[in-house]
Order: structure tokens, then sequence, then C-alpha cells
């Protein structure tokens, strides 16, 4: 999906001027909204990649004007509402079940599978020109551009599947995953700084061999 949420080489946002010593909350309901959301996620109602998309589904002017964490408490707002998790009899209950499961159960994403890769480090690529309507982790200014295989790391689940919409089965069928380095002015041109490379993280589905 192209949304605001993909602001890498936009115009018209200024320069990122990182903030020394930045604290990891900067409130205490920073603090509140990170654990709801990994307690509310251990009910195993949506997963990582649903809730991204959430998220990235904001209306532009609330997503541009809110703080990295307001965006949290208002995608969390919009996934309890959406399947209606207020209403359930069970909420205290289920929540007990579910948080001593999601919390003692170990995370992970690579998939077995008999593929075997199409790409090879060292090899060329181009990030697909593609124009998804759901979710998508390829960023919008990486597509069309050619880069490099540096690194191969198995397969793993694909999150344009996996952020099937809310209270419907996600797909987890893997596919291989890249590390693809880009030089800064291939992404951006001439005027790129020319010592600076940008590496992506990129799935199979998003590349093809270079015409």
């Amino acid at each position: 999906m192209d949304g605001v949420h993909d602001l890498g080489g936009m115009h018209g946002f200024g320069p990122v001027r990182p903030e020394a010593d930045e604290p990891t909350f900067h409130a205490d309901w920073e603090r509140r909204a990170l654990a709801l959301t990994l307690a509310t996620g251990a009910l195993g109602r949506w997963n990582i990649d649903q809730m991204r998309h959430v998220r990235e589904s904001l209306p532009p002017a609330v997503y541009l004007t809110s703080s990295y964490y307001r965006i949290w408490t208002l995608g969390l707002e919009r996934a309890v509402a959406a399947l209606g998790l207020l209403e359930r009899d069970d909420l205290e209950a289920r929540s007990a079940e579910q948080l001593r499961k999601g919390f003692s159960t170990p995370g992970g994403y690579e998939r077995p599978t008999s593929r075997p890769p199409a790409f090879a480090a060292g090899q060329q690529v181009r990030a697909r020109n593609i124009h998804p309507r759901g979710h998508t982790r390829l960023p919008r200014y990486a597509r069309g551009h050619v880069g490099t295989v540096v690194a191969v790391h198995g397969a793993h689940v694909f999150p344009d599947r996996h952020a099937a919409p809310l209270g419907r089965p996600a797909d987890e069928a893997p596919e291989w995953l890249y590390t693809v380095d880009f030089p800064a002015r291939e992404l951006w041109g001439e005027e790129a700084d020319p010592t600076v490379t940008v590496s992506v993280d990129a799935w199979e589905p998003y590349l093809e061999v270079p015409a």
C-alpha cells in the first residue's frame, strides 16, 4: 500500500534531526501504550503484519501529526473496535490464558521450504515497481531500482500475505528473504552521497532479474 508511512526519499518533510541521548519513552503514557500493545497482541487475534497494516491505514492527516506511540495507540483502538473485543464477556479470562501462552511461546517467522532461492549473494536484482493495495514491506523509494544481493536469510513468512484483514486466517506460506544493497545514487540520483549505501531486506516476490 502506498501510504504516508513510507516517507523514505519523499520531498517536503525536511531533514532528519536525531535527538541526542533520546530516551526510550518521552512520557509515562508511552510505556503504557507499548505494554497494552504487547498484552493485547498476546491474545492471538492478529499478527505483527496485520497490526502494521492497521497503523499504516490511519488517515494521512492523523498519521503525519501523531507521535510514534500515538500511532500505536490509535492502531490498537481500531483493532480492538474492529474485532469487538470490548464486547466479549470472557475477555478477562481469555486475556489471562492467552498472555501466559503468548509470552511463553518462542517467536520466529522462518519457515522450511523445498524450493531453492532464486537469487544468490553477489547477484544484481531489481526491486519490482509494484503498488499493492494491501500491506507491503518494500519501500517505495527502492522500487524500480537495481541493487546487489549481499545476504540470503532463508525462507520467512511473507508480510504481504500475512497481513490478512482482521478476523481472517493469515497465510504463513514462506518466501525467500534477502538483504539487497542499493547505492544512494541509484536511488536518488547523482546529487546523492556516493559513499552511502542503503540496505533493504526484501522478500523474493519483490525482486526480479534486471533487463
